[in-house]
């Protein structure tokens, strides 16, 4: 019985060594986990450039090839086709008549838009 009380003496002694060694937090940071950013950077607005970006959709009728390379999973052949293609009714038509796979199409439907004359 002592021994095992001697053995639980020294564990509690070294593990207390260890927390010795750590360097100490000051109260302020103690408080917040380290992983997390502050809460003030969760509120702040994006940059109107970003917002403007993002709610900017391209054209499928007007849009130059550079521009419909840009978006994701659209590259030079399949921004040549949609140019071939045109014009078009509604974006949807890029699936139907043959232009896109659906799956393509999913990624960018939220980023076009087709303006009619």
């Amino acid at each position: 019985m002592k021994k095992i009380l001697a053995l639980l003496a020294v564990a509690l002694a070294s593990t207390g060594i260890a927390f010795a060694q750590a360097p100490a937090k000051k109260p302020a940071d103690a408080a917040k986990p380290a992983a997390t950013k502050p809460a003030a950077d969760s509120t702040k607005p994006a940059a109107p450039a970003a917002d403007a970006k993002k709610t900017e959709k391209i054209d499928i009728n007007s849009a130059s090839e550079k521009e419909l390379a840009t978006l994701p999973g659209i590259g030079e052949a399949r921004s040549k086709a949609i140019v071939k293609g045109r014009p078009y009714k509604g974006k949807d038509e890029l699936v139907q008549k043959k232009i896109l796979s659906q799956s393509v199409y999913d990624k960018i439907k939220d980023d076009v838009i087709a303006k009619q004359k």
